[in-house]
């Protein structure tokens, strides 16, 4: 089965070190392997309302900013692979990022989606740059996704990490670009949580 990729692109800054650096990582994947692009800050979605419990509806399709959520709804099934391209902001994922993720929430309680069970043994993967070199500061970012990924028995492929604030910046990262080379060759284990 051929793979394809969805990259997730999250930074408020068009073409920025983020970008830059999940591009490079992009250039080595296979002839085969099918990429999409998505802008996530172009397909804003409507703020999340948690309708688990409180005996309400979640909103319905036609209401504003649906046609976004059903479009990243029906990439995230098609993909094999889903890159979460995002920079560090506040030692986490942009706010773009984490409204997709808690759509994902929505998602599971969709009668007939079987979202949980479709996404499982699926590859989570994460693209971030950051202005601070000190690379332990990205871990909550790191932790967040590999639990996410846990919790849906997706793979985990990790956090290609790399340094830049100002644009263009991370090309610098010498090491960052090495890392890029391999990134998605790897095979990615099936993510276990953090709590395990």
């Amino acid at each position: 089965m051929n793979r394809s990729f969805l990259f997730l692109l999250g930074s408020a800054r068009q073409g920025g070190n983020t970008e830059t650096l999940a591009r490079a990582a992009a250039e080595q994947l296979p002839a085969g392997a099918e990429q999409r692009w998505l802008d996530l800050t172009r397909l804003p979605l409507a703020d999340f309302t948690d309708a688990r419990h409180s005996g309400g509806a979640w909103p319905e399709p036609g209401e504003p900013e649906a046609g976004n959520e059903a479009l990243l709804r029906d990439a995230t099934l098609a993909a094999t692979d889903i890159v979460l391209v995002t920079p560090l902001y506040w030692y986490s994922v942009s706010s773009s990022t984490k409204a997709y993720l808690d759509h994902w929430t929505k998602w599971l309680y969709v009668p007939g989606l079987d979202f949980r069970a479709r996404m499982a043994g699926r590859t989570l993967w994460g693209v971030t740059a950051m202005g601070d070199r000190a690379e332990a500061l990205a871990q909550p970012l790191e932790l967040m996704l590999g639990n996410t990924a846990a919790y849906m028995k997706m793979r985990y492929g990790g956090v290609l990490l790399g340094n830049g604030s100002g644009p263009g910046q991370v090309l610098d990262d010498t090491r960052a670009l090495a890392r890029a080379k391999t990134f998605f060759a790897r095979q990615a284990p099936l993510a276990r949580s953090t709590g395990e």
